[in-house]
C-alpha cells in the first residue's frame, strides 16, 4: 500500500537511487522493490552503506563551511528522498533564518519533502520543486519565484551524490556550466560523486558490479575519472584540501576515523 505522500506517475515497476538511498541511511520512505534493489547493489558493492552515510556527513560538513563564510541560502539539486540531517536541518542549528530550496525529479522524494516542511512549519524559508536538474535556467528561475533565494547573495549550490545518476548525454555537464555562470560572486559550488579514481583493483571491480547493478533500475549509475569529475568545477576555485574521499574533506572532530571510503570523492569550489 502506497503512503499517503505517494502520488501519482511513481514508477515502482524499477527501483529507484533516491528512494534506495533513503533505504540505505535506514529511512522508510522506499518500497520492497528500492529494499531488494538494495541488498543486490550491497553484494556489488559491500561498502554501499558507508558509502552514504560518509557522504551525508560531508554533505553536513560542506553546509556547515558554506554557514562559516556567511552563506545562508542553498539550492541543493537532486536532493533526494528528506532523511537523517537534511540541509535546512543542518543549517537552522547554526544560522535559524536559513533558507533552502529543494530540487528533484523524483515524485517521493517531493512530496515527501513537502509534507515534512508543512509538518515543520518551515515551507516560509524553504521550498520543493519537482524538476529536472538538467534544465538550469528552468530550475533556476523556479528556484527564485518562490521567493525563498536572495539573487543579491551568495549561493551554496549543491550536487551531492547525483551526478553519478547522470551520464552526459542527459546535457549534465552542461547544465552544471549554466548554474556556475548563474551563480553570484561568493558562492560555493559542492559536488560529491562515486568514482574508481583513488581505489585498488579489489574495490574498481566491486564498483563496475555496481554500475551493472543499477542498469535495472530507473536511475543506472555512471563510474567517472577524476579528471572527469574536476570537469564539473569549470574555472572555480577549488578550495583545500582538493577533490578527496568524502570523509577527508576538512573532518570533525566527532567523524569515525575508521570509515575509509575511498570511491566517494567530494570538494567544495569558490566563485570568485
Amino acid at each position: 500500500m502506497k503512503p499517503d505522500y505517494a502520488s501519482q506517475g511513481i514508477d515502482l515497476d524499477r527501483p529507484n537511487a533516491a528512494r534506495t538511498y533513503d533505504w540505505a541511511l535506514g529511512g522508510t520512505a522506499n518500497w520492497a522493490i528500492d529494499r531488494q534493489y538494495g541488498e543486490q547493489a550491497l553484494k556489488a558493492y559491500p561498502l554501499l552503506r558507508e558509502a552514504t552515510r560518509a557522504n551525508r556527513a560531508f554533505l553536513g560538513r560542506a553546509v556547515r563551511h558554506c554557514l562559516a563564510e556567511g552563506i545562508t541560502q542553498f539550492l541543493d539539486l537532486g536532493s533526494g528522498v528528506p532523511t537523517m540531517r537534511n540541509v535546512h536541518e543542518v543549517a537552522d542549528e547554526v544560522t535559524p533564518d536559513s533558507r533552502c530550496v529543494y530540487v528533484d525529479i523524483e515524485p517521493v522524494a517531493v512530496a515527501h519533502a513537502r509534507l515534512l516542511l508543512e509538518k515543520n512549519g518551515d515551507r516560509n524559508r524553504h521550498a520543493v520543486l519537482h524538476a529536472n536538474l538538467c534544465d538550469a535556467e528552468e530550475v533556476w528561475d523556479a528556484a527564485f519565484d518562490t521567493g525563498v533565494l536572495d539573487p543579491g547573495k551568495p549561493i551554496g549550490l549543491l550536487t551531492v551524490a547525483v551526478l553519478h545518476f547522470l551520464p552526459d548525454s542527459t546535457g549534465v555537464r552542461e547544465a552544471v556550466q549554466a548554474y556556475r555562470e548563474l551563480l553570484p560572486s561568493g558562492s560555493r559550488y559542492v559536488l560529491s560523486h562515486i568514482s574508481p579514481a583513488d581505489v585498488d583493483e579489489i574495490e574498481q571491480d566491486q564498483l563496475k558490479n555496481l554500475e551493472k547493478v543499477s542498469k535495472q533500475s530507473s536511475t543506472p549509475g555512471v563510474l567517472r575519472s577524476r579528471d572527469e569529475l574536476m570537469g564539473f568545477f569549470g574555472g572555480l576555485e577549488i578550495l583545500d584540501p582538493g577533490l578527496v574521499p568524502v570523509e577527508q574533506w576538512r573532518p570533525a572532530p566527532t567523524d569515525d576515523p575508521d570509515v575509509a571510503v575511498r570511491a566517494a570523492l567530494g570538494g567544495v569550489a569558490l566563485k570568485r
